[in-house]
């Protein structure tokens, strides 16, 4: 007999061991389920099999199946493109529902949260759905004529036409099928616990079939089967909302892998909406900043009319650093500013905003523009050694027909004159503000009656297609023809000049923001101005009171003589206290009456409340009654006081 061998430790012999090892494959195959035999194509099968087994299923399809995956996935590719390429609510919300439907389901109901948290914000309570979009298919004849509704087949599959001509068209009204439009979500429901769970689930499943009637509502009819996919929208944080895919009864059923595909589209809208809404909060943050960095609105000072418009360099960049400004000075006069400060940022939007509220503060202490221009380059090294801008400051005089300018570095404006000439003025160019360290200069021109002026910044002339000065060519050639078109006595209107002029810009020639300012001279004639110079002494009162009657009366405006003759006295009184040096006054006749007392004292006055027992004091409460409007403004020799009437009863 033939002993096996053993170890040294007494183990089983090597044939046994083999044994053992293949005793539970045997096992395994002993219990395994008897699968039944495919019959070769040699070999024909036994007349008893096919008795047996008469309605066999056939055999597993591998290349199909990885057929209809591949389409899946493609599918979810072009519709996560599809989605993603939206930039605003609505946009992203319309590219899910047109992605799927109808190659994914015969009508797809989007639900978002109402009103949407932004970012970090707390939710506002109660959570409500508010139904956003619907879409689905309805079949048309060949006139037109709605037919009834048609699903589609599953993904990867052609929506077929039918056999009476009907085709099928895409409906994306909001009230093809009466779901609701409003929906609580109660915190504890069903739906609360379905959107909780952020996974897509089927609709006939038991946590669907209770959530579905909370929010689509009872009228709504939900297809039995696997007909309904309910997919919450998550954002980063929270959910946002839910979408409903739906296919017809008539139509295959979703499949376990669709849920999938639900979720990835779900995914990628909800974080698309997310961002969205916190590309919204910045716009709409980017736009109140701009906005109040400008003028709310131009003034109406005499003599010259004004016309403005501003315009983002893109929708992706609203803020920037242009600027335009108008400001009322004493005499009738006004400042017009135009600048640009370097840059497309919120950054570039601050600087402009300071050097803004510092040109209005110099306008007021009524400096010249080259001095105004040399405080701001100032101003600009205190803020920083790379703050750059460029800036133009003129300053109109109705009375004079004259206009100063001063330029730092920045494109020269356009004076269009009356019969249609237009010219580039010839101002000094300057170096931009922040240079520090250079001396501006300053022009007198002709400003005549009909002409107007045109400021601008250089997004309106310049781009990758054209240099400046090539633009400003352009520009002038524009504003010539367009005064042709009026004739040689008639000025072009403002705001039609400012529209035409925008026009001058191509499609995709706009590469910087672009703020526009035009000013229409009108001027005072000589007839309306009377001005004197009055001693300051006591019998300077009684004499400016006669002065301003015979004016009146030279005027037409004999009614308003009792009112101006007082007020006038009590401002040149007031004056002539504290002058040392000749009082100024100086009455112009407009739509209203204005009249002007300067003096070299910079104290300005203010109005108060006199006591019973004081025999002065009442002078400006009077001003305050009786004109229609008053101020006061410290120049640079000393002070100016105004009040207006209306001419008009």
């Amino acid at each position: 007999m033939t002993e096996h061998p053993t170890s040294h430790e007494g183990r089983q012999p090597l044939a046994a061991r083999s044994q053992e090892r293949t005793r539970p494959r045997q096992e395994a195959s002993a219990t395994a389920v008897p699968q039944p035999s495919v019959p070769s194509a040699h070999t024909p099968a036994p007349a008893s099999a096919q008795a047996s087994v008469p309605s066999a299923s056939p055999p597993p399809d591998p290349v199909g199946a990885a057929r209809r995956e591949g389409d899946r996935l493609r599918f979810v590719g072009a519709a996560t493109r599809r989605i993603a390429r939206g930039i605003d609510l609505d946009e992203i919300v319309l590219g899910l529902c047109r992605a799927t439907v109808p190659t994914f389901s015969d009508a797809i109901l989007v639900y978002l949260r109402d009103p949407l948290p932004v970012g970090d914000e707390r939710p506002i309570s109660p959570f409500v759905l508010r139904l956003r979009r619907t879409d689905r298919l309805r079949l048309t004849d060949e006139d037109g004529e709605s037919t009834g509704t048609v699903g589609t087949a599953a993904v990867g599959m052609q929506l077929p036409e039918s056999e009476s001509g009907r085709v099928p068209v895409l409906d994306p009204q909001t009230d093809v099928m009466p779901a609701a439009q409003l929906c609580e979500v109660a915190s504890g429901g069903a739906l609360s616990e379905v959107l909780r769970g952020v996974r897509p689930v089927f609709g006939d499943s038991a946590a669907a079939r209770a959530a579905l009637p909370e929010l689509l509502g009872d009228e709504m009819t939900v297809p039995g089967g696997r007909r309904a996919i309910l997919a919450p929208l998550r954002g980063r944080r929270r959910v946002i909302g839910a979408a409903v895919f739906l296919r017809r009864p008539d139509r295959p059923a979703f499949e376990p892998n669709d849920l999938l595909v639900a979720a990835q589209l779900a995914t990628h809208t909800a974080l698309g909406i997310d961002k969205a809404v916190l590309y919204g909060r910045e716009a709409y943050i980017a736009d109140e900043l701009q906005r109040t960095m400008l003028p709310e609105g131009l003034p109406q000072p005499t003599g010259v009319r004004l016309a403005s418009r501003y315009l983002p360099a893109a929708e992706t960049a609203r803020v920037g650093g242009d600027w335009y400004d108008a400001i009322p000075l004493p005499g009738s006069r006004v400042a017009l500013v135009v600048g640009d400060v370097m840059g497309h940022s919120m950054t570039s939007a601050a600087i402009m905003g300071q050097l803004r509220t510092t040109a209005q503060t110099l306008a007021g202490l009524d400096l010249p523009p080259q001095e105004v221009l040399h405080h701001l380059d100032e101003q600009a090294q205190r803020l920083g050694t790379d703050r750059m801008a460029t800036c133009l400051y003129a300053v109109y005089d109705p009375v004079s027909h004259r206009i100063t300018i001063a330029n730092a570095g920045h494109p020269p404006p356009i004076l269009l004159h009356l019969g249609g000439r237009a010219e580039v003025l010839r101002v000094p160019p300057g170096a931009p503000i922040g240079v520090g360290g250079v001396d501006f200069e300053a022009v007198e021109l002709d400003a005549p009656a009909g002409a107007t002026l045109l400021l601008y910044t250089d997004g309106l002339v310049e781009s990758r297609l054209r240099d400046v000065w090539t633009g400003i060519e352009q520009l002038r050639e524009r504003l010539a023809a367009t005064a042709q078109l009026t004739g040689p006595d008639h000025s072009p209107p403002l705001e039609a000049l400012c529209d035409d002029v925008l026009d001058v810009l191509g499609p995709g020639d706009r590469d910087d923001d672009i703020a526009l300012l035009a000013a229409r001279f009108d001027g005072i004639a000589p007839s309306d101005v009377a001005y004197w110079f009055l001693e300051p002494e006591d019998a300077a009162p009684g004499r400016a009171r006669r002065l301003a009657r015979r004016a009146l009366s030279r005027w037409g405006l004999e009614e308003l003589s009792d009112s101006v003759e007082l007020l006038i006295s009590e401002v040149v009184t007031n004056a002539v206290r504290y002058a040392e040096r000749p009082v100024t006054l100086r009455l112009l006749r407009t739509d209203v009456l204005r009249c002007e007392v300067g003096d070299d004292s910079p104290q300005l006055p203010r109005q108060r409340r006199a006591r019973d027992t004081d025999e002065g004091g009442r002078g400006l409460f009077l001003v305050n009654r009786l004109a229609r409007r008053w101020g006061a403004t410290r120049l640079s020799t000393g002070k100016v006081v105004w009040f207006e009437i209306s001419t008009r009863p």
